[in-house]
């Protein structure tokens, strides 16, 4: 996306517990945790008779265990059911072309640790948003238009890209991600986002680009993206977005693996249009309360974001907004 040297002024987040249209109906208050939670034996053989009897029942318990694609059947001629999704969705580790596996280094760590300052005014917040697991489910790699939104998740979109600065940033290539933004933004909203990321953002090996490995979402790949620093209102006056003012929205924590004290990790959305949860309203809650703190690294270290109410539904009295 390209972005004006002198953006438009954003209205300011509305705080916690004030009366605006968006909470019509009333969402759910952010609930955070006050603290951060994160010899096998193998039995004797006897003889040789017993090590291959073992490796036959292990071997007859896998072949029965495995999942059987789409379409085929089971040797009795009866329908299976298609692949769980958790199977579907495992990765493979980057490889070091790929930047492997990161770590936060100690200059993160050590900003973690200081106070964060409360402030009158709202601070401006880069809100980096996931797609599929986060804010839609998508059943079809294959078919990008055909997905279904998170409730409440066209209302959040829109209250964040009016609010704060989103760059909107999927795994998936890039022209599934466009398909997935113009089906559930409108040109509007989609216009006014700082940037689009797909997963040509990742420096990617070409092997790996074509292939299911993990994906690290580094902010300093968005912090170090000359576009994406302009966009900060006072970047003419020498504010940049780093971790005291940016904020990742992913369902994987491990895609925040390498500034693991940015990332407000949801549940994986799965489809379910009736989900109770109502994570969403939460996330939209506890942004407005990051906004009000000089660094959001250093509070999220210390009040993680806890979705507590997501086994619990809404509160009594709660009539969710559909068609979403």
């Amino acid at each position: 996306m390209t972005t004006s040297s002198t953006p438009c002024p954003k209205p300011q987040p509305q705080l916690l517990n004030a009366q605006n249209p968006l909470r019509e109906p009333r969402l759910v208050t952010s609930p955070i945790s006050q603290s951060l939670r994160a010899k096998s034996s193998t039995p004797d053989v006897q003889d040789i008779s017993e090590t291959i009897s073992n490796l036959n029942v292990t071997i007859a318990s896998r072949v029965k265990a495995r999942p059987i694609p789409k379409g085929k059947t089971s040797p009795k001629g009866k329908k299976t059911k298609k692949m769980d999704v958790k199977q579907r969705d495992v990765k493979t580790i980057p490889s070091r072309g790929s930047g492997g596996i990161p770590d936060a280094s100690p200059q993160y760590l050590a900003n973690t640790e200081g106070f964060a300052q409360p402030l009158q005014i709202p601070q401006n917040l880069l809100v980096v948003i996931d797609l599929n697991g986060t804010i839609l489910f998508r059943p079809n790699r294959k078919n990008p238009h055909k997905f279904v939104a998170r409730p409440h998740a066209v209302r959040f979109l829109q209250y964040c890209i009016d609010t704060f600065n989103v760059v909107i940033w999927s795994s998936a290539r890039p022209e599934n991600v466009n398909a997935m933004i113009d089906s559930i933004l409108s040109a509007p909203l989609k216009q006014k986002c700082v940037a689009i990321w797909g997963r040509d953002r990742f420096k990617l090996t070409t092997a790996d680009y074509n292939m299911r490995v993990q994906c690290y979402k580094r902010l300093n790949t968005i912090w170090s993206d000359p576009g994406i620093a302009r966009s900060h209102p006072e970047f003419h006056s020498g504010a940049r977005w780093n971790q005291s003012n940016t904020v990742l929205v992913d369902d994987s924590v491990e895609k925040g693996r390498s500034e693991p004290y940015n990332i407000i990790p949801l549940p994986e959305y799965f489809g379910d249009e009736n989900e109770r949860s109502d994570i969403l309203p939460q996330v939209h809650d506890y942004l407005n309360q990051l906004s009000l703190h000089s660094n959001v690294s250093a509070y999220m270290r210390s009040y993680p974001f806890m979705a507590q109410a997501a086994a619990q539904g809404p509160p009594p009295g709660f009539t969710p907004v559909r068609g979403m």
